[in-house]
């Protein structure tokens, strides 16, 4: 993803967790509320498994396009892993976790990104047209 925007990031890794069924994923472009990244990705799993295998395919669709993440976080329990990707940081979470976090409210002021998936790939995803 070398020479990519944030926002192209951001969808490619939105991709490459729905490849691994990720559920309800939102991108949020963050520039302006922070100086460390300049958007977020967040995901759910079902599992620690499931979130575990999550944040491996998006590692592996990064390492793929030549932007190996700078580090992962979070594998060992699978509750929560977060994937620092550069100019985007992705958190792929349990239900309970993200429902804990709740990183949607925290960082409301930030614009949601459209991912433009269509239906059959969205699996619940906050779709923006």
């Amino acid at each position: 993803m070398n020479g990519w925007t944030a926002e192209e990031k951001a969808r490619a890794i939105v991709d490459a967790a729905l490849e691994r069924k990720a559920e309800d994923p939102v991108a949020l472009d963050v520039r302006g509320l922070t100086s460390f990244c300049d958007a977020f990705v967040i995901a759910t799993g079902r599992s620690d498994r499931q979130v575990r295998a999550i944040a491996d395919g998006i590692v592996q669709a990064l390492k793929r396009a030549g932007d190996a993440p700078i580090g992962v976080e979070g594998t060992e329990e699978g509750r929560w892993v977060l994937i620092d990707a550069n100019d985007v940081v992705c958190h792929v979470f349990d239900a309970d976790a993200r429902a804990l976090y709740d990183l949607e409210r925290l960082w409301a002021d930030a614009r949601e990104i459209a991912l433009d998936l269509p239906a059959s790939e969205a699996r619940g995803a906050k779709v923006v047209r």
